[in-house]
């Protein structure tokens, strides 16, 4: 019995330093499996993040590039409806090339009671009066042009409102001041075409002189030189006492051609 009671007491003795060894043992071990737990945790969350940022940034390039498509667009459209615009505008002078082939001499007895004091040798007619809608029309577009400076709409006007009504003196104004839309925009081949239908169709119109010499603006900034100073000395013998006369005559002696 003394026996068995001794090695009840030896024996948790005996085992006491190797479970206290054990237990120095696995203590790491979990401590290993921690640490690498926290580490795999923060792995996949800066992962996440990263992944949240590239989500982030591709979702950012897919609307700049849907903007820079958009513009593509807008920039196909404008430049169709300039060529449009363009080819219609040649198909008029052609129009009007025939015309005036075609019709009779204006009768030199008529005179337009607005005509701008061109010379005697340029015969003159009475064009159409304007209806008060046509002249509501025509006042719109004005304002446009010198309130609004809205050019790209200026132009849409003009163009609708020859279309509507029929040849008369506000058409005559209509392609001049379509001309000198298209001056300011720098688009000088409309603006050319524009000035000659009123140069060459309507050279007894009060606009006339103004249409004659800004075409020789016009050709000079095309470069054409030669073209521009004819002009310039075609608006001072045609119309000799008109403004358009003295700021062709200032335009030669500066020049500018």
């Amino acid at each position: 019995m003394r026996h068995l009671l001794m090695a009840t007491v030896l024996l948790p003795l005996a085992f006491g330093p190797a479970g206290s060894a054990l237990a120095q043992s696995v203590s790491p071990m979990f401590q290993d499996n921690s640490s690498e737990a926290e580490r795999k945790a923060g792995n996949n969350q800066a992962n996440a993040e990263l992944f949240y940022m590239i989500q982030q940034l591709q979702g950012e390039i897919r609307r700049l590039q849907g903007r820079v498509e958009e513009q593509q667009n807008l920039i196909d459209r404008l430049t169709k409806q300039s060529r449009d615009r363009y080819i219609d505008l040649d198909q008029r002078i052609l129009k009007l090339s025939e015309k005036v082939a075609e019709a009779p001499a204006p009768s030199s007895t008529a005179s337009d009671s607005d005509a701008g004091g061109g010379s005697s040798g340029v015969k003159t007619r009475i064009y159409r009066q304007p209806s008060d809608d046509e002249r509501s029309a025509y006042d719109k577009v004005q304002t446009l042009i010198h309130q609004d400076k809205n050019y790209d709409q200026a132009i849409n006007g003009l163009y609708d409102f020859i279309d509507e009504y029929e040849e008369g003196d506000l058409t005559v104004n209509a392609y001049y001041w379509l001309g000198e839309v298209y001056l300011v925009e720098n688009q000088l081949e409309q603006a050319r075409q524009a000035f000659t239908i009123v140069a060459t169709r309507y050279g007894d119109h009060r606009k006339a002189p103004d249409a004659v010499y800004k075409l020789g603006v016009t050709l000079d900034r095309l470069g054409d030189k030669d073209q521009a100073r004819s002009r310039m000395e075609t608006v001072i013998e045609d119309y000799p006492d008109t403004s358009a006369a003295k700021l062709a005559q200032k335009y030669l002696d500066s020049g500018s051609t």
